[in-house]
């Protein structure tokens, strides 16, 4: 056995740059509202996958989904 150090894993890094939805109206206009960022793609697209219906019925026609500053895709309609 060997004294070999614990692995670091990029998540653990407090640089880490989050990941978040941009919320527009049917206008295509950025709705003010606080966001909600993630440390991971995966997190933030099942966080949709849960919540778009909700989102919707609160106005949301569209979301875009950003890297820090980077815009990753979007924006991608909520209408079923």
């Amino acid at each position: 056995m060997t004294n070999a150090p614990e692995p670091t894993f990029a998540s653990s890094r407090s640089d880490q740059v989050p990941w978040w939805w941009q919320l527009l109206d049917a206008d295509g206009r950025v709705l003010d509202r606080e966001r909600t960022e993630f440390p991971s793609r995966s997190d933030a697209e099942s966080w949709l996958g849960e919540v778009y219906p909700d989102l919707a019925d609160d106005g949301v026609a569209s979301v875009t989904l950003l890297e820090g500053d980077r815009e990753v895709y979007g924006p991608m309609s909520l209408s079923p």
